[in-house]
């Protein structure tokens, strides 16, 4: 994952892995949830993708950084089976700021990557207060092994309130990420689904020498110039059935990304 980020500009498929047991929504086995979630990986892989991130967006309404063994253990079932079944980089994102939990499932099951949010700085999410925990992450991913798994931390990331940080622009954030030691940083618009602004993007380029991905709003209509910029995207919603992130992988638009992102490439 890490040559590939060094100029491969990946493609990186979200797997939104359906409500884990014990969460408000929860109906489905982790079995089931595991099958469901290997199947979209295969669709992806079949489809062209780079990589693919996992995350347990379903289990909304989330909790402040610690989540229960149940969905840890949930989780590793399903990166265990996704990783079998795709044979490509994947990582994962554990909501909300569940970063320790993350990395646990990462090293456990063989995972490329972990995305994490408040790794430095502070700000106000959806879920409360939630403080930068760089130097705890880093200390545990060193006593765990778990040093091939790359960190990727968003900044001033989506679904918060950075006014606590107000004085603190994206550009210097990046960089204080990069000075804790994140392999790679991840700007996103101000919800999910919604474009990162192009400014921004720019600005933590110029700032920071570790590789810069776009977590949110690519579509089909701006990838390219976004992919001009950035060194990898994530994408969830528009490679979903009517762009809906809630609804399963649509191979049909994953193809027809691909096929553009490639095209733009050469």
């Amino acid at each position: 994952m890490r040559s590939l980020l060094r100029g491969g500009k990946p493609l990186i498929g979200m797997i939104h892995v359906g409500a884990l047991p014990g969460t408000p929504r929860s109906l489905d086995s982790p079995d089931t949830l595991a099958r469901r979630a290997a199947d979209e990986a295969r669709s992806y892989r079949d489809a062209g993708i780079d990589a693919l991130a996992i995350e347990n967006m379903h289990d909304r309404p989330y909790l402040n950084r610690h989540v229960g063994p149940e969905v840890v253990a949930a989780m590793t079932r399903v990166a265990d089976a996704v990783k079998a079944a795709a044979g490509i980089p994947c990582g994962i994102q554990i909501l909300a700021g569940a970063n320790a939990e993350a990395l646990a499932v990462a090293r456990a099951a063989g995972l490329d990557f972990v995305r994490v949010e408040g790794f430095v700085f502070s700000h106000v999410a959806d879920e409360g207060l939630m403080q930068g925990m760089a130097g705890e992450l880093l200390r545990y991913r060193r006593s765990i092994g778990a040093d091939d798994v790359l960190v990727l931390a968003d900044v001033k990331k989506k679904h918060a309130s950075h006014a606590i940080t107000a004085d603190v622009d994206i550009a210097e954030t990046a960089r204080a990420a990069e000075l804790f030691l994140a392999d790679g940083v991840v700007v996103t618009g101000a919800r999910t689904g919604s474009p990162a602004l192009l400014d921004d993007l720019a600005a933590v380029k110029r700032a920071t020498g570790v590789p810069v991905l776009v977590g949110s709003g690519i579509t089909r209509g701006n990838v390219g110039e976004y992919l001009e910029l950035a060194d990898g995207l994530i994408v969830g919603s528009a490679l979903k059935r009517g762009g809906d992130w809630a609804e399963p992988v649509d191979p049909e638009r994953v193809r027809e990304l691909v096929v553009q992102v490639q095209r733009l490439r050469r």
